[in-house]
């Protein structure tokens, strides 16, 4: 195990010697590509965000600089061989900022928010840029109007995004939507889908921006890369927040995702750790809302489907027609690529955690409609599944929590603690996430009737 640390350095000049600590070891992270452009997408992403009339405050480069630090290390420092543990990390952040004294004072806030997301140890440190990159965010010109967009939302190409999108156009909402372009698969379906709601909604003038980043092998010395990527959903956050300081007012951020998937509750004790995610529980989305109110940014971040199931949001979707429309565009696998060794192309495996949940949603959602999507595992029911294989854990571990639960009906108020604190909700919210979480098991629990599983 080695500590790491990554180190922010705005151009070849900036040469300040940050103190390291005993068996620690630094990667240097470059920010600016040729005389003064940010590297990493970010340069990129105020160009484009210029062109739609938005100019991000220092503070929101500020941020998008701490996640791609963030980016870095979540997925070039492996967990195999640089944590005791298989899995726990201890990382440091030294970052170049425009207002030390603002950040160090959030500092605290935003390594227990990171900590509770990634499953690592996070130490964060900020200096000064230097005086050449005092200012790197393109000035406001002077005008009567501020930007056109009264809404920001994420926008990753999966089914719940589709679906806040189309319930924002169809309130009359003029949205920017934010991607990160990430792999080929998911950068495709956003693409398809952005294109066919402009299509639908023409004239109307909601836009996209989209960031690539990503940090080549290599990067951390002696360390191989990382593909946990638990930490994705801060650099998602970050870039919707960067984009809304340019709104010249008060904003909120959008992150649509249903209520089951939000609080994730473990199917079984096996997946508390590594496999449970929290990339939108409440107390993670709660610390982002404190970082930004210690930070004086002037946004929110909330999640508007928090006590909807998926299946409910498909069922009460502004525009069912057109949901039905896009169905199949959307991109919810796991790992949609998994089938090209059957010689199959980018497809839904139809048995990972997500995919059983879409196929749950969209049988309640859709019907009396069937679910156009094309699954690798059409038929759940053809065969009983082998649970000591990828077809069939994931379908034993959903009959597990739903056998658990069937049981004993009282326990969803208790398992809802379990992924993630709570106490940033009242009793009131808390009964409805416990309430959302036995309707989602419900859906679930309705997919599998007849589907079998034994061990191989």
């Amino acid at each position: 195990m080695r500590r790491h640390v990554i180190t922010g350095r705005y151009g070849p000049g900036d040469r300040d010697r940050m103190p390291l600590g005993d068996g620690e070891v630094e990667t240097r992270l470059d920010l600016v590509v040729g005389d003064r452009t940010l590297d990493h997408g970010i340069g990129r992403a105020l160009t484009d965000l210029s062109r739609l009339g938005v100019f991000p405050l220092e503070m929101g480069v500020d941020l998008l600089v701490l996640a791609a630090h963030v980016h870095a290390a979540d997925t070039r420092i492996s967990r195999d061989s640089e944590s005791q543990d298989g899995w726990t990390r201890e990382l440091r952040l030294i970052v170049p900022v425009s207002d030390v004294g603002r950040w160090q004072g959030a500092a605290s806030i935003f390594e227990r928010l990171l900590n509770f997301l990634t499953g690592d140890r996070w130490s964060l440190g900020f200096r000064s840029r230097p005086t050449r990159f005092g200012r790197v965010a393109p000035a406001a010109p002077a005008r009567l109007l501020g930007p056109l967009f009264d809404d920001l939302a994420l926008f990753s190409g999966g089914l719940d995004s589709l679906i806040g999108a189309i319930d924002a156009l169809e309130a009359g909402r003029v949205p920017l939507l934010i991607s990160h372009a990430g792999e080929g698969a998911t950068s495709e379906a956003q693409g398809t889908i952005f294109d066919a709601l402009k299509a639908h909604y023409r004239g109307r003038g909601f836009e996209r921006l989209r960031l690539w980043m990503a940090f080549p092998d290599g990067l951390v010395r002696g360390s191989a890369g990382e593909n946990t990527t638990r930490g994705r959903s801060f650099l998602f956050f970050a870039l919707g927040i960067f984009a809304g300081t340019g709104l010249e007012r008060a904003f909120t951020l959008q992150v649509p995702e249903n209520g089951l998937i939000a609080v994730n509750v473990p199917l079984d004790p096996l997946r508390l750790g590594a496999l449970s995610t929290r990339t939108t529980h409440p107390f993670y989305i709660a610390r982002w809302n404190d970082a930004l109110a210690e930070l004086g940014i002037p946004g929110r971040i909330e999640n508007p489907y928090w006590d909807r199931t998926k299946g409910e949001m498909a069922d009460e979707c502004a525009n069912p027609t057109l949901l039905r429309q896009l169905t199949p565009a959307s991109l919810s696998c796991a790992s949609p690529t998994k089938g090209r060794w059957q010689g199959l192309g980018t497809q839904h495996c139809g048995y990972c955690l997500p995919c059983l949940i879409r196929r749950a949603a969209l049988l309640k959602g859709l019907r009396p409609d069937a679910d156009p999507t094309v699954y690798t595992a059409a038929d759940l029911t053809a065969h009983a599944l082998d649970t000591r294989q990828s077809e069939g854990v994931q379908v034993r571990s959903f009959q597990l929590a739903i056998e658990r639960l069937r049981a004993r009906p009282g326990l969803a108020p208790i398992l809802i603690h379990k992924p993630g604190p709570l106490f940033d909700e009242s009793p009131q919210r808390q009964a409805a996430l416990a309430d959302v979480y036995r309707r989602g098991l419900e859906e679930v629990e309705e997919l599998l009737k007849g589907v079998r599983t034994r061990p191989g």
